[in-house]
């Protein structure tokens, strides 16, 4: 006789249990986020699940945020909370089917290697002991959560400002995984590349933009369920506290360079997105971004030349977006990066797919590339 239990209630966790009762045709459901129809992320633990071979049924992914996301993806699922490993998984008829046998007792399930408020606060205690780094908290969230911010300024005259932020998108985990390998490269006292940014660079980087989303277990809004990627033209402190306090500290500190970090859930590449549409856009700013792309391809054996640079076309893009709102207002490099949340088929067979571990290696690759771009960031 078996003793399965399933739950969710813990930080990010996202998952409703249907029926549990046989282990074979087990049914779940994702809660969408609050007060919104956006649903994708999962999050969830098996418990008494040793030696047993569990299917999952994920019965309504076909009404999911993104439902092209589900063609070609496998969930990942872990016994240590360490190790995410892909496991087989199927979609059709609006079903995401999940098969695995755990070897522990409990099993953990979830769209991506999940990153929780206590993984945030292990970064920040590991940074925070270099002297390099002055951790800031910029204001409070709607549920009263801090907006940390690491500043990284050497203090000496003339530095230009690079802000990066991550995860205005909850669910999109591997954005924050992503900072920590761009920060911890960053802080490194032996990288001579990163030095030689310091020299040229004052950073603010946000590696959680939306820490009430990430907790409550949403894909993609805060906890008034609010897109903050479509706020950053008129945020309000009522509705979009996150993006007013990161926009009001930008207009104080000024920008020279800006990078948005996302994860898109039907394309299986990283990719960036550039500000070509925006009406302050200048040739200085386009080749800048092409520059940097061809330094990223170099640094990077992630980053793809075929795949590397969106270029949006037609009529000018709305000014709700980060990168666009901070491009047309600053007349600087910005951009927005995608990575995936499936397999990435230049590497195909990895037991990990796209993972925790290379996004904290593409965030440390986007130092190179910055530094190919430095010296000629927006003009004074």
């Amino acid at each position: 006789m078996t003793h399965l239990s399933i739950d969710a209630l813990f930080d990010g966790g996202n998952i409703r249990v249907i029926d549990a009762s046989n282990p074979s045709a087990i049914k779940l459901a994702i809660r969408p986020d609050a007060y919104s129809a956006y649903y994708q992320w999962f999050f969830f633990r098996v418990s008494g699940a040793r030696g047993i071979p569990l299917t999952l049924q994920l019965t309504n992914a076909g009404g999911a945020a993104y439902p092209r996301g589900w063609t070609g993806y496998r969930a990942v699922a872990s016994t240590d909370r360490r190790r995410w490993t892909r496991v087989a998984t199927e979609y059709r008829d609006g079903v995401l089917t999940i098969s695995l046998t755990p070897d522990g007792e409990c099993v953990w399930v979830a769209y991506f290697a999940p990153y929780t408020g206590e993984d945030l606060a292990r970064f920040l205690g590991e940074t925070g002991t270099s002297p390099l780094v002055q951790h800031q908290v910029l204001g409070h969230t709607l549920d009263g959560r801090p907006m940390d911010c690491l500043a990284i300024d050497s203090g000496a005259p003339g530095l230009k400002t690079a802000w990066i932020v991550a995860r205005q998108h909850p669910g999109e985990t591997m954005a924050s995984w992503f900072i920590e390998g761009l920060v911890s490269r960053l802080i490194d006292p032996a990288d001579t590349v990163a030095a030689m940014l310091r020299r040229h660079l004052r950073f603010f980087i946000v590696p959680n933009m939306n820490p009430d989303g990430s907790a409550r277990g949403h894909l993609r809004t805060n906890a008034a369920g609010v897109d903050l990627n479509r706020e950053w033209e008129t945020p309000s402190h009522a509705r979009s506290p996150e993006v007013a306090l990161v926009r009001e500290r930008m207009i104080a500190t000024g920008v020279d360079y800006c990078l948005d970090v996302h994860g898109d859930e039907a394309n299986p590449h990283c990719f960036h997105i550039g500000t070509h549409d925006v009406a302050a856009q200048t040739p200085h700013m386009t080749s800048l971004f092409d520059r940097f792309l061809a330094a990223l391809v170099a640094a990077s054996p992630d980053f793809h030349a075929e795949n590397g640079g969106w270029r949006p076309s037609g009529s000018p893009s709305a000014l709700t977006l980060c990168s666009r709102q901070v491009a047309n207002r600053f007349q600087c490099l910005a951009s927005t990066l995608e990575m995936p949340f499936k397999d990435e088929p230049h590497t195909p067979g990895d037991p990990e797919g796209w993972s925790a571990a290379r996004s904290r290696a593409l965030g440390a690759a986007h130092l190179d590339a910055l530094a190919a771009v430095v010296a000629d960031l927006r003009p004074r």
